[in-house]
């Protein structure tokens, strides 16, 4: 009986014959082959759908191209009438307007994170963090809205005639900051897209700084370094490649934003020197004039033409920060 046994269970706990394991491996196989298909398809895909849009601002471009040359980057003239066009305010406003406001955001971004991250209690950690992630979901119409109905009254009337009185009167400053108090301008929308950018490279930079092991933090405390030194130190080295990331992808949000920036930056075409003159971006003019165009015309083709000059901008800016950060890693 106990050998009847043991022949019952070896055969129980036998391997399976050998083309049942084959089949089991040509299945695995096959799944394997059509999972890494794929992926491989959706990176292509993604790869395709940049080329198309590149190919098409391109081709749509090209007559403006053709007709004006070069200085179609360079002009600053835009008249529809006379079938001139240039985009050379269009592209000085956006690059002034995105700057400014990663002057204005980065700053305040890196004060919530790190307030987030090493100061706050546990019990405001969350409505903060969550606040700070809502902010990222609002449209921006409604910031364009609740800026032009709100912040360009305040600036009219509180801000603008306060900075024209106290810097404006300054040798070096006075060109930056003069003119009558409109309210709407560069500066307003440098404003209204630093308060959108904030939440998006807070919310990152808030992210990386947890992933600092502690240990690495202890330690620094445990040999008597203050918190702003165990930041420098520490944290910031530790994910600098990830913060200049976030800070590049809220510079994006910035030199592509529309809606929000068409309510205040005032929409004239000529370059002021002073922050507070009214001005356009590339995406403002585009959404201001892109419905009163014909198909075929020249008009619509400055206008594909700025799109493709709005694409080269944001390539060259990506291009610079992986450049910069690859010099960084080998250092």
């Amino acid at each position: 009986m106990p050998l009847q046994q043991a022949a019952t269970l070896s055969a129980q706990t036998a391997p399976p014959p050998t083309h049942e394991l084959r089949r089991g491996r040509s299945s695995g196989a096959l799944g394997d082959a059509i999972f890494a298909a794929a992926c491989r398809s959706a990176g292509v895909l993604v790869l395709l759908l940049l080329g198309a849009i590149i190919l098409e601002l391109f081709l749509g471009g090209l007559q403006a191209f053709r007709t004006f040359g070069p200085g179609f980057v360079t002009s600053t003239e835009w008249d529809p009438v006379q079938e001139v066009f240039g985009a050379g305010v269009s592209i000085y406003g956006t690059i002034v307007t995105a700057v400014l406001a990663l002057i204005m955001a980065v700053p305040l971004a890196f004060g919530v994170a790190f307030y987030l991250t090493e100061l706050a209690p546990a019990w405001l950690k969350r409505p903060v963090g969550t606040a700070v992630e809502l902010l990222a979901a609002v449209p921006s119409i409604i910031y364009g809205m609740w800026g032009f109905f709100l912040i360009v009254p305040f600036m009219s009337t509180t801000l603008q005639p306060f900075i024209i009185d106290t810097l404006g009167t300054l040798p070096v400053l006075e060109n930056l900051f003069a003119g009558p108090p409109f309210g709407t301008g560069i500066f307003t929308a440098a404003l209204i897209l630093a308060i959108m950018v904030l939440p998006f490279i807070a919310a990152t930079m808030r992210d990386v700084f947890e992933t600092v092991p502690p240990v690495y933090k202890e330690s620094a405390y445990g040999l008597g370094c203050t918190q702003w030194e165990v930041v420098r130190s520490v944290v910031l080295p530790y994910t600098r490649v990830s913060v200049v990331g976030g800070i590049m992808l809220g510079l994006g949000r910035a030199l592509g934003e529309t809606m929000a920036v068409t309510f205040v930056i005032g929409n004239a075409n000529r370059i002021s020197t002073s922050l507070f003159g009214p001005g356009n971006t590339i995406a403002s003019v585009v959404a201001l004039e892109f419905g009163e165009s014909e198909l075929g015309s020249l008009k619509l083709s400055a206008l594909l033409g700025l799109g493709f000059i709005l694409f080269v901008i944001s390539f060259i800016v990506l291009a610079a920060s992986r450049f910069l950060l690859r010099q960084r890693l080998k250092a």
